[in-house]
């Protein structure tokens, strides 16, 4: 144990006692405001401690609540994200029945007008192959629908049924790969073959070296073929490539949108066979 010796304890003594003394007349000794030293020394120490208390804690208040507040935010922010996302998908619903309508309209305006006997379809499914390019549609053998009927909208010609069984028939496209179609030029019937080239557009084959053909002509029809009708238009020439005298290549872009086909026309009857004209002279 440390021991002090007789000078260091003296002179600790020496300086408890002048300690004491400072308080006793601290405690004693007035301010002007009355109060003694002593007190007022407390009391400040006491005051000063108790704001920094308070503005401690006052700051972890301020803290928290503002945690609290970021955490409402965050939920009102995940909300209102929800509500856009929601409300995104039923834009999107609207506008797939606005165009639904749309094209059911122009069907139906289409129909009187025609003169062969169709049945309407609905679209239910695509082509799952990436070599066959075509649909599947709501009608089948039950609506009259069999092989080789062609299929239309007010754009023109869609493709033809390659298979119809129970309530639902495949519906190949003029572009598919395997796809062809008589046609001719409707400005100077030029005629020849459309054969799908399997990527969205078709080409133009056997076409006489002579042939008046030119870029935007429309392609049509022809019937020659005896499965579709003359007149439907299968799309433009947007592409002439020629090799000495002949045709090297004729590119046609399609007149539909296959990407937007949602209702169809299936054509289950041609156009009714006119009669004869009578003999000049005889009364009808």
């Amino acid at each position: 144990m440390l021991r002090l010796d007789p000078d260091n304890r003296a002179r600790a003594l020496l300086a408890a006692v002048v300690v004491g003394q400072l308080l006793l007349v601290s405690a004693q000794v007035g301010t002007h405001a009355g109060p003694s030293v002593l007190r007022t020394a407390v009391a400040s120490t006491v005051t000063g401690l108790q704001e920094a208390s308070w503005f401690l804690v006052g700051g972890l208040r301020g803290i928290f609540g503002g945690y609290v507040s970021l955490r409402g935010v965050r939920a009102d922010n995940a909300r209102l994200m929800q509500e856009n996302r929601e409300l995104k998908a039923q834009l999107q619903e609207a506008r797939a029945s606005a165009a639904g309508a749309e094209s059911m309209r122009a069907l139906l305006e289409m129909r009187p007008h025609l003169p062969w006997r169709t049945v309407g379809a609905t679209v239910i499914a695509g082509s799952v192959s990436p070599d066959f390019r075509g649909v599947t549609i709501d009608r089948g053998p039950a609506d009259g629908i069999r092989t080789d009927m062609p299929i239309v909208v007010p754009a023109g010609a869609v493709g033809r049924v390659v298979q119809a069984t129970g309530g639902a028939a495949t519906v190949q496209f003029v572009t598919d790969r395997s796809a062809a179609a008589a046609v001719r030029t409707e400005r100077s019937l030029a005629e020849g073959i459309a054969l799908g080239n399997g990527d969205g557009t078709l080409r133009f084959e056997y076409l006489s070296a002579t042939a008046d053909v030119q870029t935007d002509d429309l392609v049509v029809t022809s019937g020659l073929d005896g499965v579709y009708p003359v007149g439907l238009a299968v799309g433009r020439i947007v592409g002439i490539e020629r090799a000495g005298t002949s045709f090297a290549r004729v590119t046609i872009k399609p007149a539909v949108d296959f990407s937007r086909l949602d209702t169809v026309l299936v054509i289950v009857a041609p156009a009714p066979a006119q009669p004869p004209a009578p003999p000049a002279g005889v009364a009808r």
